[in-house]
């Protein structure tokens, strides 16, 4: 299934918070993810922007008995590399997202999994061993970097963990150790689905915001460097470019700047439960009226000044979503 709109401003035509409950089980590895045929996901109602990823779910086991499972979230994955313009909350905390989780109205405190990967190989003890923190761009994390023993940071380069990173920041050249590795993080919980009775979970977090300092998928009018990718990322229309050419050209005057930024959510562990999401509700709100966005959905429509929205029944994630806003500067 394809889906295609473009909304923004007045416009209605048709990346990153983030990712769909699932059941889980608990193995020598870690935290892997598991379908069941006892549970249904009656209703999804979720709610994204820039500031706050919301989503209330009602799922409902239709067997004779009580069932006992995990619940897992995953986060988006933290990336470490030259590339640090995103937005990851409390940098310093582990939960850095601000994640939260109500069941049945009671306040549940999960579990957390974090794991480092570089070059597709699990690191995480050895980071441990070391006493670097796991998040790429926490303060302490380069601090830990920096004071490494130097047969460590040789083996790291060399193994694709770190890399250097030289700059001169007006007191000659320097060095660094920067983050290559990528950071994944699960909330996870118990609990029971009673025989035939609903259960209501509730959560909601900052999302992790990526951006650019300009419109990257587009040059002088004309589609940019990036433009393939971002048409099937965020199913960008030939009415959108031409929105996005309209405000380009009007920055270059007395326009205001716009900019990208990216939310992603992982929509596709939904598809772990028994059968389709029964009712699913996704509301986007791009911020403020002057603002665009464009992503993947169907039958789209404009419901306040800033928020739109998308319903189905019966509904299969067979993908995950991406939002792109293009935000507005302050003059």
């Amino acid at each position: 299934m394809r889906w295609t709109f473009l909304l923004g401003g007045l416009l209605l035509a048709s990346n990153s918070a983030l990712a769909n409950d699932t059941t889980a089980e608990l193995t020598t590895g870690g935290l892997i993810y598991a379908q069941t045929s006892e549970v249904t996901m009656e209703e999804e109602n979720l709610y994204i922007s820039q500031d706050e990823v919301l989503v209330d779910y009602v799922f409902r086991n239709s067997g004779k008995s009580d069932f006992e499972s995990i619940i897992a979230f995953p986060m988006p994955d933290v990336v470490g590399g030259s590339q640090s313009d995103i937005a990851y909350g409390d940098p310093e905390s582990d939960n850095f997202l601000g994640f939260s989780v109500m069941q049945d109205g009671r306040q549940i405190t999960p579990q957390l999994q974090q794991r480092v990967i570089a070059m597709g190989i699990d690191r995480t003890e050895e980071l441990l061993a070391q006493q670097v923190p796991l998040l790429p761009y926490s303060e302490k994390t380069g601090e830990a970097l920096q004071n490494l023993p130097e047969d460590v940071k040789k083996r790291w380069i060399s193994e694709g963990l770190v890399y250097v990173d030289r700059y001169d920041a007006g007191k000659g050249w320097q060095e660094d150790l920067r983050p290559v590795w990528t950071l994944r993080s699960v909330y996870w919980w118990k609990t029971t689905f009673p025989a035939g009775k609903p259960v209501r979970v509730s959560h909601r977090y900052k999302p992790s915001v990526g951006g650019t300092v300009a419109m990257s998928f587009i040059e002088d009018g004309e589609p940019g460097f990036n433009y393939d990718t971002y048409v099937d990322r965020y199913c960008l229309d030939t009415v959108f470019m031409k929105t996005a050419a309209k405000l380009e050209a009007a920055a270059g005057k007395s326009g205001p700047h716009y900019t990208e930024q990216w939310v992603s959510y992982i929509l596709t562990t939904g598809a772990n439960w028994n059968g389709p999401i029964g009712k699913f509700k996704l509301t986007v709100d791009k911020g403020r009226p002057q603002n665009y966005v464009s992503f993947c959905g169907n039958g789209v429509k404009k419901v306040g000044p800033t928020t739109f929205e998308m319903t189905a029944t019966d509904f299969y994630p067979e993908k995950d979503l991406h939002v792109l806003f293009l935000t507005a500067a302050d003059n």
